[in-house]
């Protein structure tokens, strides 16, 4: 590799850590010490700058300067168990009440998702957290291994079987699901896609959940392949974001192609096609004559293709 060459692989690299997508940007201590400590975790209960983040169901509250609203622990209803999101850099504990509310399904709010946009990087992160954990306590409130009722531990971040009812005593740990979304490269285009759920004109980067004994590039080349008919080389991981909704860790990852014939699956695809490095900036400033809608800035999605537009212009 020569100077030049190396000059622009050192540039790559600078900009591909500097990608920070929405909701991975969280910096709080996880205080995994205190969790798993019953007396330290009620001493931080107990700590009068505790702080309680509000929750509207499993959406956040604002403040008005637009910011995650907070209150003291008192706000919280004696009937719930708290989950202690960690230590911010203040040293101060904060929680989240476990109300019960829970959905498998993602919002269509789009309030919520502008709102989302604006959040600092560590109120994201803190965010997604307290989501994904409040949601995945109210969908496991019983055993997998027996069917007996489970009980919270270590702050929130396990559940144990319940033996006083004859359970089997089993503990169980919130789950993240792996999620590849990737592009695909030919011949100086990308290719995107739309299922039909999509806003008119929404093009996005195609993803599937990784499966049991599948590698990420595995996952990539196979989902490119039932999805779009494409055999794909050079699998590259990018970034990674987490998703509370509800709770998957998107892997972005980039591929090659030398053949760009497309054989769509028409049950999870609607249209997909290439798109231009030209066709990908107008989408990404919003133009009006763009040929299509990109993806919201606080999806990894869009983050991905904004670091394509900066390789090849690198």
């Amino acid at each position: 590799m020569g100077k030049e060459d190396m000059s622009i692989s050192q540039n790559v690299t600078s900009a591909l850590s500097a990608i920070i997508p929405t909701f991975a940007g969280g910096t709080m201590d996880r205080a995994d010490q205190v969790r798993v400590n019953p007396e330290r975790l009620k001493e931080a209960m107990m700590r009068p700058n505790a702080r309680l983040l509000k929750l509207d169901g499993l959406n956040p509250v604002f403040d008005a300067m637009g910011d995650l609203a907070w209150g003291g622990l008192y706000d919280a209803s004696p009937d719930n168990d708290l989950l202690l999101l960690g230590i911010d850099d203040g040293d101060r504990p904060c929680f989240a009440e476990l109300t019960g509310a829970g959905s498998a399904a993602s919002t269509g709010d789009q309030r919520l998702w502008q709102s989302l946009s604006f959040l600092p990087p560590e109120q994201a992160g803190i965010y997604a957290t307290a989501r994904s954990l409040v949601d995945w306590h109210a969908r496991h409130r019983f055993c997998s291994n027996c069917g007996q009722t489970t009980e919270t531990r270590k702050g929130g971040w396990s559940r144990t079987c319940t033996r006083e009812e004859g359970g089997c005593g089993a503990e169980h740990f919130p789950r993240t699901d792996p999620v590849a979304i990737m592009l695909a490269e030919c011949e100086g285009k990308v290719l995107l896609g739309r299922q039909a759920r999509f806003p008119t004109k929404r093009f996005s980067a195609l993803a599937g959940f990784i499966e049991p004994g599948e590698s990420i590039e595995g996952g990539v080349a196979r989902e490119l392949w039932e999805e779009a008919g494409i055999k794909v080389r050079n699998v590259r991981y990018i970034a990674s974001q987490p998703w509370p909704f509800p709770s998957s860790l998107m892997m972005a990852c980039t591929s090659e192609t030398d053949d760009p014939t497309l054989t769509l699956d028409e049950e999870e695809i609607e249209e997909a096609a290439w798109f231009s490095l030209d066709e990908v900036k107008a989408a990404l400033n919003g133009d009006e004559d763009a040929p299509f809608i990109a993806p919201p800035p606080f999806a990894i999605a869009y983050n991905l293709l904004k670091n394509w537009v900066d390789e090849q212009d690198a």
